[in-house]
């Protein structure tokens, strides 16, 4: 019985022991370059682009030689499931913040000039796309997975992974500390959300979605409600 039942368990945890050793690589990496660079000129930017690029780049080749999409949640199985629940209640999450945004502008609240220089000035608007689909991949999708992969209680997988990736925006973030604060507290919702959402329809494509549209509310936010609200 030893015999069969070794190779059995050493087949269902190897998987998920290498993504986790990828995925805290990944973290560690970008933290490591956030805190030096926030000693050097080069500020955030070399953790953020370990982040963005390197999240994407380095979970793609993972998924590649493994052949772990599935395995990882970002495959197309249940694609249009995992898309209409995370615009659901991505959709949600927007009118309520846009409501709210609108209020906040119609009673003579400021612009969101950090946010404007933040998505303008640093051009990190552009960047959206393809940091929320790194975001997701790694949180949502590797790390993620790979707890549960290793018996991890699927709630407490849920808040630990919305617990790093709000710290995570300390790392990354090429703003000031009170930007940093908000910009994870606003990380909260998407992670939490997100993280059953992707329970529910087992796809990291759910959080996507989801994160996508906020983001989006994010843009109307700053570049459209100032004026609707006059």
């Amino acid at each position: 019985m030893r015999t069969t039942f070794a190779p059995a368990q050493s087949a269902q945890v190897g998987p998920a022991g290498r993504q986790l050793k990828l995925a805290i690589g990944l973290i560690a990496a970008i933290w490591v370059a956030g805190l030096a660079g926030h000693f050097t000129p080069l500020g955030e930017w070399p953790a953020l682009f370990i982040y963005v690029l390197g999240s994407v780049a380095a979970i793609t080749a993972y998924c590649r030689r493994y052949d772990a999409w599935a395995q990882v949640w970002i495959s197309r199985t249940g694609l249009a499931r995992a898309l209409a629940w995370g615009g659901a209640v991505g959709g949600a999450l927007m009118l309520i913040d846009l409501a709210n945004t609108w209020v906040y502008y119609h009673n003579g609240g400021a612009p969101l000039a950090e946010m404007e220089q933040l998505l303008v000035g640093m051009r990190l608007a552009y960047l959206f796309p393809l940091l929320v689909l790194a975001e997701e991949w790694l949180w949502r999708g590797l790390l993620f997975t790979a707890l549960l992969g290793l018996g991890v209680n699927r709630h407490l997988v849920v808040l630990l992974t919305t617990a790093l990736y709000m710290v995570n925006h300390y790392a990354v973030a090429p703003v000031p500390l009170g930007e940093r604060t908000l910009m994870a507290i606003m990380a909260l919702p998407i992670g939490l959300l997100g993280g059953y959402l992707v329970l529910r329809t087992r796809s990291a494509w759910a959080g996507v979605a989801l994160h996508m549209l906020t983001m989006i509310s994010m843009l109307v936010d700053v570049f459209v409600l100032p004026a609707l609200a006059r």
